[in-house]
């Protein structure tokens, strides 16, 4: 009988990437050829550098890193492969989008016992993994490092900049931006267009507007669509919708790309202004341009409509978001729960939370808080209990002053059933809070009432 033929490396890449499973993939590459019995026994599989890279690939972006941290060690002790650094790259990238930032920097500590030389590609892999995981102070150190051995590039300072942004710190960013052309460095439209949309997000649109038109004058830097968009987004923040539709027609005859972004951003702003025809003009051009709508545009005319109260029309959008091929999303619904609650209608906004689940959406923690607040602003304070019952049951957690506010509510009225029974969901809820406790003891006090004591008694010592 003849052995079967042996897998090689070669084969054993192609079978890793057709296998999508990765707990697959795995039992694949650490028994490639499980049906061989030959003698003398066949020698240890010899792995090749891409095979070592799709699976540590698979693993991350599984999240499978016990699995993931097992392949390493072998790589590690399998001297004859000098690893290339992309792949540790790509595992500090996968810590980073798990917001295991420990991880990402032991990773990259161990690199010299894997063989690897460190260059700036792993030192910016580490700085993208730290912005994710936000911690700011330990970017902070690591870029001093880079900089102490001359190795930070444009890209490091970009990054920086952008820690610098998405941490409120903008004084901070044009700091790091100045070093960065002190060093000779090049500026470019992402560094430019970080400091432009931490400038709009301060609404200093003024100087964003001048930031734009340096980077062509004195930088000779072309701005890009993102640049555009951020200021589009800060004048229709701040009403200045003219403005806005100029740097709309400025891309147009730049011929850059409008994109779908930049029309939803129209839309929203122009239901805000109460202009209406205008808006849904806007959606015309959209369609002519041949930019679809996607779930961004369709939650921004849900928000026009609940704000004109037609409620109507919005629930028309949620019905032709399914029917274009889209799927509405847990913010579209919760839209217009926030709107039927801020006018009263409780009774419909409660039907639309035990529809979600049928129209394939999940209510979320915040579905639940917008209802219960209504139904407590409405005093609908059993129907607010039963709620706030369900919502503990499904491990979501209620605001502690929408919950001081309901207990204030309830003791005022004097429902003292209903007290007991809110009082028993938080408990075992385990999210009561001293405040809390202070109000219904207070109650109790003040009312004398003997009975309710025993009451509070019991929900006390529940083990």
């Amino acid at each position: 009988m003849t052995n079967p033929k042996l897998i090689s490396s070669f084969r054993l890449s192609s079978l890793l990437r057709l296998q999508k499973d990765p707990k697959l993939a795995l039992q694949l590459f650490q028994n490639p050829n499980p049906n061989t019995s030959q003698t003398p026994p066949v020698k240890p599989f010899r792995y090749s550098h891409l095979n070592y890279d799709l699976i540590i690939t698979k693993l991350g972006r599984a999240k499978m890193f016990d699995e993931m941290r097992q392949i390493l060690h072998q790589l590690k002790q399998d001297t004859r492969i000098s690893p290339e650094e992309i792949i540790f790259c790509n595992v500090i990238g996968f810590y980073g989008r798990a917001r295991l930032c420990e991880h990402a920097l032991l990773v990259f500590d161990e690199m010299p016992s894997f063989r690897v030389q460190r260059t700036v590609k792993s030192f910016n892999s580490l700085l993208s993994a730290i912005l994710k995981c936000r911690r700011f102070d330990k970017m902070r150190e690591v870029f001093a490092r880079m900089e102490e051995d001359g190795s930070a590039d444009s890209c490091s300072y970009n990054i920086l900049i952008h820690g610098c942004v998405v941490n409120g710190k903008l004084k901070e960013a044009w700091s790091v931006f100045g070093a960065m052309l002190r060093r000779g460095l090049k500026a470019d439209e992402v560094t430019f267009g970080t400091l432009i949309y931490g400038l709009c997000l301060e609404l200093r649109l003024k100087q964003a507007s001048k930031l734009k038109d340096d980077m062509v004058r004195v930088y000779k830097v072309r701005p890009n669509e993102n640049v555009y968009a951020s200021l589009i987004k800060g004048y229709c923040d701040v009403g200045e919708l003219s403005l806005a539709f100029r740097l709309k027609e400025e891309m147009v005859r730049n011929e850059m790309e409008v994109d779908t972004a930049v029309y939803s951003t129209f839309i929203s702003a122009l239901f805000k202004a109460g202009r209406k025809a205008d808006a849904f003009g806007v959606l015309e051009e959209m369609r002519e341009n041949g930019c679809k709508m996607n779930i961004v545009t369709y939650n921004a005319m849900i928000n026009g409509f609940c704000n004109e109260r037609d409620f109507e029309a919005a629930f028309k959008v949620l019905d032709e978001i399914g029917e274009n091929g889209c799927k509405a999303d847990v913010i579209s619904y919760n839209v217009i729960l926030g709107g039927l609650c801020k006018e009263g209608k409780l009774s419909e906004a409660n039907d639309l939370l035990e529809d979600m689940p049928r129209r394939g959406c999940a209510p979320d923690v915040v579905s639940y808080r917008i209802l219960f607040d209504g139904l407590c602003d409405g005093m609908q304070f059993k129907a607010a209990a039963s709620i706030l019952d369900e919502m503990i049951f499904k491990g979501h957690v209620p605001r502690t002053a929408s919950v001081h506010k309901f207990i204030n509510g309830l003791c005022q009225v004097g429902d003292m059933e209903c007290l007991w029974t809110v009082l028993s969901t938080l408990t075992r809820g385990n999210v009561i809070d001293y405040e809390t406790w202070r109000m219904i003891v207070s109650t109790v006090c003040k009312e004398n009432e003997l009975s309710n004591a025993s009451e509070l008694n019991k929900i006390l010592i529940i083990p």
